[in-house]
């Protein structure tokens, strides 16, 4: 039909007296078409060239129900069919399709006050901080409710680091909810059930909600476990674009320190969605307080084995042991700023963690007694060597080699030869 009323207005307007440069200009048409259409006496019929795809059709609609595929992949598909157009045809043809077929509605979950946060990680890969290139990550935490945000930058995924986080975004926040929702991280989950009770969940994550009365959350896998969580991807979105594209830092302190002036910023203007400022509805979240609970220690457990001179390494430090424990396997539990050292879940030693490395730590309290110990053990090995060496022995005594003189060097020394 639109063929049959370009091919009218083409002879109309030529007829009129319009050239053939202008009628192709007002039709956006190229001249050899405006040409054809009045070199032909009749309307040009629809073009067997679209009827090849026609038996593909109800085909390509289905597929594209199905997933989200690509012009190419529907293009493989069908030649391996039988179809012998081109590319172009599908792509015009898909492209209708997906512009008719109607956007699917969501629904905007908002969580009450207290309820619910939303938190995790940003893989910067790897950047220059100052002098030093490191792999940068960054934690990421909303409160759903008023959406006040928090961000600290690490070098680390591991869980403890993961729970300090935790502990640095309630000390921002003055507490936390009822729960929090995640993805499927090994920060959280170790193995994912079908439903978030029924999965286990990593051992000293467990111990932290415990001991806050957090409840977790898991996300679906996938694109919809994604939806669920939204609040903190577009918060990730915006901690990326607004806050740490196009700026250089000297320091991973420098660099939190920077996160959380700007955090403070971002917290204080009125949020997109909202429409009202997250410091000013953080007053109704009614969050479980930071000073309700005895404050949550972080523990990392670590194994070592005493070397045989009484010290462990820890950080490309040593650090002494008691002399009794040398060779044996020990257990750290590592602190904020110190470790315990166990034996056979014996407390033996405490150091405070030094910084820089190749450093010897020694306590003298932990070598008093091996000395003397040593010395009894010599003597008795000494002792021991004595009576095995004379016991039924007879001594043979050696020859002396006596070294051959001129009898003038005695003459000399006894003054009776002149110098």
């Amino acid at each position: 039909m639109k063929s049959e009323v370009e091919w009218m207005d083409v002879r109309q307007m030529y007829e009129a007296g319009a050239s053939i440069s202008s009628i192709a200009r007002a039709m956006g048409m190229d001249r050899k078409t405006v040409r054809k259409h009045l070199s032909s006496e009749a309307p040009p019929s629809f073009s067997p060239r679209h009827a090849i795809l026609d038996p593909y059709k109800d085909y390509i609609v289905t597929r594209l129900s199905q997933y989200p595929l690509s012009a190419v992949r529907i293009h493989e598909d069908i030649a391996a069919m039988g179809y012998s157009g081109g590319y172009t045809q599908v792509k015009e043809f898909m492209r209708t399709v997906r512009r008719d077929r109607p956007v699917q509605a969501e629904i905007r979950f908002e969580t009450p006050p207290g309820e619910q946060a939303q938190a995790d990680w940003i893989d910067f890969s790897s950047r220059q901080l100052g002098e030093e290139v490191v792999h940068l990550f960054a934690f990421v935490m909303v409160l759903g409710y008023s959406r006040m945000r928090f961000v600290e930058f690490t070098t680390s995924v591991d869980t403890p680091t993961f729970i300090k986080c935790h502990l640095h975004a309630f000390e921002h926040f003055g507490g936390w909810p009822r729960t929090i929702l995640y993805d499927n991280s090994k920060n959280v989950v170790v193995v994912r059930a079908l439903r978030t009770p029924d999965s286990k969940l990593n051992s000293l994550y467990l111990d932290f909600i415990q001991h806050h009365g957090i409840k977790p959350r898991l996300c679906k896998p996938g694109i919809a476990g994604a939806k669920t969580k939204g609040k903190v991807e577009r918060a990730i979105q915006y901690v990326e674009d607004n806050f740490f594209l196009g700026r250089e830092f000297g320091s991973l302190d420098e660099l939190n320190s920077s996160a959380w002036e700007w955090c403070e910023k971002a917290n204080a203007k009125v949020h997109g969605t909202t429409h009202e400022v997250p410091m000013e509805r953080l007053k109704l979240e009614g969050l479980k307080g930071v000073a309700s609970i005895v404050p949550y220690q972080v523990v990392r457990r670590e194994v070592r084995k005493v070397s045989r001179d009484c010290f462990l390494s820890y950080r490309g430090n040593r650090y002494s042991v008691p002399w009794q424990h040398a060779g044996r396997e020990c257990r750290l539990a590592i602190y904020d700023d110190f470790f315990d050292v166990f034996v056979d879940e014996v407390a033996v030693a405490r150091h405070g963690i030094v910084p820089g490395s190749h450093r010897c730590i020694a306590r003298k309290e932990h070598f008093e007694g091996l000395y003397g110990q040593k010395r009894k053990e010599n003597e008795l090995r000494h002792r021991a060597r004595l009576d095995c060496g004379t016991e039924g022995l007879v001594l043979v005594p050696q020859p002396v080699e006596v070294a051959k003189r001129d009898l003038s060097c005695y003459e000399r020394f006894s003054g009776g030869e002149d110098d």
